[in-house]
């Protein structure tokens, strides 16, 4: 592999600290530290900026308390100031879908003026939430809907974090005054980051959004309950359980070279040799904490029973179960789902190979939803970096 090679794309992407054109800064997706430098610098003391910063940090993300006038352990004088140099601000929901399962998909709007797709998933025992990492993505996978949409740019923390909030106001899951924050059943259980983008070429932002997520004085979600999906960026895996700590799912989808090249052409940079040593040296893979393998199966191209021997044999020795994807079908789509007897018969060849083959249900098809199906509504070129940044107001 070149040494000079770039891990991530050139995209352009927002400032840590992101003013509107008001000149205020939105205190959302900032890290603890993060906080604490916004409001010394807007003239809190140093000696209380520790104890500020984490009462805010439970307004905002234990409360969901968007009105710094609400926030009645504050000062009345404190609020006023704090009112004058930040906002609390989630990306705004320009429309909601309900499937008739029940998912939710939700195209929210950021700055600039882009958008892109969340999407909920109820079932008896969790909630699932489907966030997006960036607007469009660069991998091309010919079976993705997102594929086709041209990368814009990386989402900041605030986006991305944001994406969660939204959600949690939607189902009304943020406590009422005066309620404890563990007295509700916890509708959103889990997130996937399984939306629009490949999450680790936007490693720094989903890290810091991840770990305001995982922070047990606000959202409060478990590391086990969040999944971060790699396409194989094979640098950052490694990073990934060193400064995550979640939950690993690598998108697969064929047992040679020749076949990944075409489905998911980063492949032609990381192939599967590489991404396999990879994966078994991932610090945190363990027989609790198996990768998992997503595997969509579409009709005569990576669904025939050699194929399944062959993941068999190259994902021996990885502590590992294989998610079965049936392809979820858009508009123009160049491949077909595999007939259900197919499916099954190479998800018997796996699990009886010793492995975990779970086939996933489709859900919200119905509204464009599913796994694969995303595509913001109206994003449809990228923009060059000027144009962002002035759509952005910096």
């Amino acid at each position: 592999m070149m040494t000079d090679t770039p891990i991530t794309p050139d995209v352009t992407a927002l400032p840590r600290l992101p003013k509107r054109a008001d000149g205020k800064v939105n205190l959302v997706g900032l890290t603890r530290p993060r906080l604490r430098e916004a409001l010394i610098a807007a003239g809190t003391p140093e000696k209380q900026a520790k104890m500020r910063a984490d009462q805010l940090w439970q307004w905002i993300y234990q409360r969901g308390e968007a009105d710094f006038a609400a926030m009645t352990n504050l000062a009345k004088a404190y609020r006023a100031t704090l009112a004058e140099h930040f906002v609390i601000e989630r990306p705004e929901v320009v429309s909601k879908q309900v499937s008739a399962d029940g998912t939710r998909k939700y195209l929210v709007r950021i700055s600039g003026g882009h958008e892109v797709e969340v999407v909920y998933i109820p079932e008896e025992d969790r909630g699932t939430l489907c966030i997006s990492s960036q607007v469009g993505c660069t991998l091309t996978c010919s079976f993705c809907h997102t594929g086709t949409q041209k990368l814009v740019r990386n989402l900041t923390a605030g986006e991305i974090v944001g994406q969660i909030m939204v959600a949690r106001d939607d189902l009304d899951e943020w406590p009422n005054p005066g309620e404890g924050s563990d007295l509700r059943p916890r509708l959103l259980s889990n997130i996937v980051l399984m939306g629009m983008g490949e999450p680790l070429y936007n490693f720094e932002n989903v890290r810091d959004a991840m770990k305001i997520a995982m922070d047990p004085e606000g959202i409060s979600l478990s590391r086990r309950r969040i999944t971060l999906s790699t396409s194989g960026v094979v640098p950052e895996i490694a990073r990934t359980a060193q400064e995550i700590g979640c939950q690993l799912a690598v998108s697969f989808h064929a047992t040679t070279d020749e076949v990944r090249d075409k489905l998911v052409p980063i492949n032609r940079k990381w192939p599967i040799a590489a991404l396999l040593d990879a994966l078994r040296a991932y610090p945190k893979a363990s027989n609790s904490e198996r990768i998992t393998f997503e595997y969509v199966m579409l009709k005569g191209v990576n669904d025939s029973d050699a194929d399944a021997r062959r993941l068999v044999q190259l994902i021996r020795g990885i502590p590992a179960k294989i998610n079965l994807i049936p392809f979820n079908e858009w508009p123009g789509a160049p491949h077909e789902r595999s007939d259900w007897e197919r499916i099954e018969s190479f998800a018997d060849i796996i699990y009886k190979a010793g492995y975990a083959s779970p086939i996933r249900t489709p859900r919200g098809e119905d509204i464009m939803a599913a796994c694969g199906q995303l595509k913001s509504a109206t994003e449809r070129a990228r923009k060059s970096r000027a144009q962002v940044e002035a759509d952005a107001g910096l």
